[in-house]
């Protein structure tokens, strides 16, 4: 494996900015303009006035993405910053892999090589071009990934560099206090950070066995995790309660509210037999390494082997979170969603370094010694020869990992391209319009969240109530008839409803009337029929 430069720091992180750049143009390139629907909405209307989100609340997301629509003011509208943020996040994710992917292969050029890998892995891709708490994630675990292994270098030296001298103890474990901080922070964020527990705690304790006898030690790094990741979920309570933001999922600021968002308790249903069906799973698993990895997905089981024997340590902690995690995602449906697979797919990436580099010393390692003692013009060619060769084999390696994903880039980018959805911008434009005064539409999740962006954060059609599934609960109103019936006879009611079935059985106790938008075809003005009409004299609006 080819030895890391001392000096190559600087270099470094001039590459690994480069890679972040352009991990972020190719976001940008293909960013959403605007609102969407669904959770997409919702993050553009929670991040900017400060909410709360769904479960599990994802307040590291909502502060980051707050102050962000505050530094971005001048770039577009709130939903746009919020997109941007994504690009951002991901291009912090994709530099910071240059150097991990340096450190552990002791190669730059491979380490950029992985860096633009993984940028144009289209679940990666994808989550940089909208508002995701996936963006944020993602940096946030290269981020504990790279501060793990700067720590075990900083305690043990760096195998690929033998003239690194481990550094003192006491000054190596800020490495990992900072790693326990970000971990923190990242459980704030996406529950999937708790999934690295067990790998963490392996890897320390292979990594410095000691550490299980330093109790005040321990206790350091569990009070460095455990206070960011409290601190952060204080602004649920505090914006449910005496800071109340305009939009509130459930009530956190009662302790069982606040349990009940943290816990994600609507979801604990979901989990299904976590020993049956294995062939489909494996099956499933398959399919999406071929789909984000193409050609190199055969590779990824031969590159781990490879890891798990030149960097044993580094393979503890990247083989169990990566098993761990596909694990968890095969029995949670809600987990067939690609984005859960990031950090997988990111473990795989720095294999593949791993496996390249040490392709590279097997081919032309014995080339660092032209058999040629003492000095002399032989042994000074052979020198520069062998140094020519590894060179060349560093860079066909390279353009091997990162061919593939040159030759699907345009497949790619049509695949992961946001930049021409404008339709949940027109639906919503379309709707605020159409709708009568002061009017109730009753609705679900997917098309709610672009209407609340439009009357909280935007401001438009105040006059408007948006009663979604979540209301409903909130409001203790069981099924939507009894909402509709509460509203009827006081305020225009429109339903909002792709389900036929659901249609047919409003149609048999009302009459529906379409909204008469070209876009927004799933809006139904709600009004008695002809036997129930109320009297002339009847309650008005």
């Amino acid at each position: 494996m080819t030895a890391v430069r001392r000096d190559a720091g600087g270099a470094a992180w001039i590459a690994a900015g480069g890679v972040g750049l352009i991990a972020f143009g190719l976001c940008l390139w293909r960013l959403m303009p605007g609102v969407g629907f669904w959770d997409t909405a919702e993050f553009q209307m929670v991040l900017p006035v400060m909410g709360t989100a769904h479960p599990t609340g994802y307040p590291t997301y909502v502060l980051l993405g707050w102050l962000a629509s505050l530094v971005l003011t001048p770039i577009g509208e709130p939903a746009f910053r919020i997109n941007l943020l994504s690009a951002i996040l991901v291009g912090v994710g994709a530099g910071l892999t240059v150097d991990l992917a340096r450190r552990l292969s002791g190669s730059l050029l491979l380490g950029i090589a992985t860096g633009l890998g993984i940028a144009v892995t289209p679940i990666v891709w994808a989550i940089g071009t909208h508002a995701d708490p996936h963006a944020l994630h993602f940096a946030l675990l290269v981020t504990i990934v790279w501060l793990l292994v700067r720590w075990e270098h900083a305690r043990r030296g760096n195998p690929l560099d033998p003239a690194a001298r481990p550094d003192h103890p006491r000054r190596a474990d800020r490495w990992l206090l900072a790693a326990a901080v970000v971990t923190g922070l990242s459980t704030g964020n996406h529950s999937l950070t708790l999934l690295l527990g067990p790998p963490i705690i392996l890897y320390v304790f292979r990594v410095a066995p000691d550490t299980r006898h330093r109790r005040r030690f321990i206790a350091a790094c569990l009070a460095a995790a455990a206070i960011p990741a409290v601190l952060v979920r204080l602004e649920m309570p505090l914006r449910a309660g005496w800071f109340r933001a305009p939009f509130v999922y459930a009530d956190p600021s009662t302790w069982d509210g606040f349990w009940y968002v943290t816990l994600g308790q609507q979801f604990h249903g979901w989990v299904t037999n976590p020993l049956g069906d294995w062939p489909r799973r494996i099956d499933e698993l398959t399919r999406l390494a071929g789909q984000q990895l193409g050609p190199l997905a055969p590779l990824i089981l031969i590159a781990f082997a490879v890891t798990a024997v030149r960097l044993p340590r580094y393979a503890l902690l990247s083989g169990s979170a990566a098993l761990i995690t596909c694990f968890f995602n095969s029995i949670y449906p809600d987990g067939a969603i690609d984005r859960y697979y990031i950090g997988p797919a990111f473990f795989a990436w720095t294999w593949l370094a791993v496996l390249a580099a040490t392709v590279v010393g097997g081919l032309v390692g014995s080339l660092a010694d032209p058999g040629v003692r003492g000095p002399g013009p032989d042994r000074a060619r052979r020198l520069g020869s062998a140094g020519v060769l590894r060179v060349v084999a560093i860079v066909a390696a390279a353009a091997v990992l990162i061919a593939p994903s040159l030759v699907g880039l345009s497949q790619r980018a049509r695949f992961v391209d946001r930049s021409e959805d404008r339709v949940a911008e027109r639906w919503t434009d379309d709707v605020m319009t159409d709708l009568q005064p002061d009017a109730v539409v009753i609705s679900w999740w997917s098309y709610s969240t672009p209407l609340w962006y439009g009357t909280i954060v935007e401001g438009r059609r105040p006059d408007i109530l948006i009663i979604d599934d979540r209301n409903r609960v909130d409001l203790n109103l069981l099924d939507l008839d009894q909402v509709i019936d509460l509203y009827i006879a006081k305020r225009p009611v429109y339903v909002i409803r792709n389900d036929p079935a659901e249609l047919t059985e409003l149609a048999a106790h009302y009459t529906l009337s379409p909204l008469g938008s070209t876009t927004a075809t799933n809006v139904f003005r709600v009004n008695p029929t002809a036997a129930a009409v109320l009297p002339a004299d009847g309650p008005g609006r």
